[in-house]
């Protein structure tokens, strides 16, 4: 098995605005064409420590970063590393927190915003710091990515739901709607990327409350959505997933070695062994 991944993370979406704002994905899944699930993501329900958390299958308390202010390269094995340590091509269009990650940290938005390097664990990077920056534009962001780098692994990250709950919280039109828009934006892309024969997953690094905020364990706050689109992927519900086996499921789907959690229910029953 050696299939090419995108890893798209919405941030900031939680499970019931999920289930009902987008549109779209859930088309796809009445189509036959893509499945949903559910997971609870890792404490403290942060970005930071979730991004590292999806990227190399480490718990916050285990990596060490347990907060969104702990600025410093990580010290895990990501799935960036994996790839390109086994001869695989990689790409983000990001957060400049993942830049941080697994670049150079602290970022700097001249030396760092567009990244080209065969050698680095991201060989691919735009990565952009304003909260608000357009969904549609880093959806572009990574398919202009996609067609000069030919990536194995991309990795696409929005914040537009995330920012929009901070000003207004979950339970907000304003809320709901920016995961509507992030929904019709990314109806532009993933039927291209299907046909590229991309094994894509979709989810979201935390959820939001009311309060216009997350950290603890409130449902709204941990429990996020999973939409997984391919071949290579049940086409079966899944339940008692682990945010820390997502990593190590992708890395197993492109082929890698690896030693990470796996998630195999999630895979088809033939490519599961």
């Amino acid at each position: 098995m050696s299939e090419r991944v995108i890893l798209v993370v919405l941030d900031g979406l939680n499970h019931d605005v999920g289930q009902h704002a987008m549109g779209y994905l859930h088309a796809l899944c009445e189509a036959g064409r893509a499945t949903y699930h559910a997971l609870d993501c890792e404490l403290p329900a942060m970005s930071r420590p979730l991004y590292e958390c999806l990227l190399t299958g480490d718990r916050p308390v285990d990596s060490g970063v347990v907060n969104n202010d702990v600025v410093r390269r990580s010290t895990g094995t990501s799935l960036f590393d994996l790839a390109v340590a086994q001869g695989r091509r990689t790409a983000a269009a990001a957060y400049h927190w993942v830049s941080e990650l697994y670049v150079e940290a602290p970022f700097d938005r001249t030396r760092h915003r567009f990244r080209h390097d065969t050698d680095a664990a991201i060989q691919a990077g735009l990565f952009y710091w304003r909260d608000h920056y357009p969904d549609d534009h880093l959806f572009s962001d990574a398919e202009m990515l996609r067609q000069l780098h030919a990536p194995d692994f991309l990795l696409v990250h929005s914040m537009n739901i995330d920012d929009v709950g901070h000003r207004d919280g979950a339970d907000s039109p304003a809320y709901r709607n920016a995961a509507r828009r992030a929904d019709i934006a990314l109806a532009d892309y993933l039927p291209l990327w299907m046909a590229e024969g991309y094994q894509i997953l979709v989810t979201a690094d935390h959820g939001m409350n009311a309060d216009r905020s997350h950290s603890g364990t409130l449902a709204e706050e941990r429990r996020v959505p999973l939409w997984t689109l391919g071949g290579a992927f049940t086409n079966q519900r899944v339940t008692g997933l682990s945010q820390t086996e997502l990593c190590g499921t992708l890395a197993t789907l492109m082929g890698l070695s690896h030693d990470k959690a796996v998630a195999s229910a999630l895979l088809a029953p033939e490519r599961a062994s």
